[in-house]
């Protein structure tokens, strides 16, 4: 993937050097930080609080915010990529955007025509990401621990083997409220990799069938 000047790269350490690079980009583009909230379905105060780095957007909130700022997510943000179909248990690399909040492992390609984008996310005790509204749907499926999901205000507490799917634009939010790291298989149908954009530019090929 080629990265523009401003991206920051996926680091398991997490980095310091999004929210500049997003505040410079909103600033161009003569955006307040009431326009980007409203725009992303996120609150004004997260905003500013992701611009001064004091707190970390997921995935599917930088996104939001990118597409808002008429980019996606690899302008900002680089994330690990094969063109290979699968991934094998413990050689997939695990990175965050702050070391603090989220980790992830990315499962699913892009090719022409997907939709799905897969990862497993690592919530850390405590966390709570930021309530948001945003396109398409999204299902999680707890692989081990506990994770609290806020939607609309209703509040349900998934255990390991639970899941739950809805539509995205349902105002959600989710928050592991014990002690230890919870591991979630995440699906949505964002575009939270930035690849998709990529793919279509590439013309499609028809290949057709040779006899023998």
């Amino acid at each position: 993937m080629t990265l523009n000047s401003n991206t920051v790269k996926a680091d398991p350490e997490g980095n310091h050097k999004l929210g500049s690079a997003l505040r410079e980009h909103r600033k161009a583009l003569n955006l307040s930080l009431k326009d980007v909230a409203d725009k992303a379905g996120l609150s004004v105060g997260f905003i500013s609080q992701v611009e001064r780095d004091l707190v970390s957007p997921s995935l599917s909130s930088l996104a939001s915010i990118a597409k808002t700022l008429e980019t996606d997510i690899s302008h900002f943000f680089s994330q690990p990529h094969d063109d290979s179909i699968y991934t094998r248990n413990r050689k997939r690399a695990q990175y965050s955007l702050n070391h603090k909040g989220l980790s992830y492992e990315r499962l699913s390609t892009s090719f022409p025509g997907s939709v799905i984008n897969s990862v497993i996310m690592h919530e850390l005790p405590g966390h709570k990401s930021e309530s948001i509204q945003h396109e398409g749907e999204e299902f999680f499926y707890i692989l081990d621990g506990s994770l609290n999901i806020i939607i609309e205000g209703e509040e349900t507490e998934l255990e390991t083997g639970d899941s739950i799917h809805f539509d995205s634009s349902r105002e959600h939010s989710a928050w592991n409220h014990t002690d230890k790291t919870t591991t979630i298989l995440h699906v949505c149908t964002m575009d939270v990799f930035g690849d998709k954009q990529a793919l279509k530019k590439i013309p499609s090929i028809n290949v057709g069938h040779k006899g023998v």
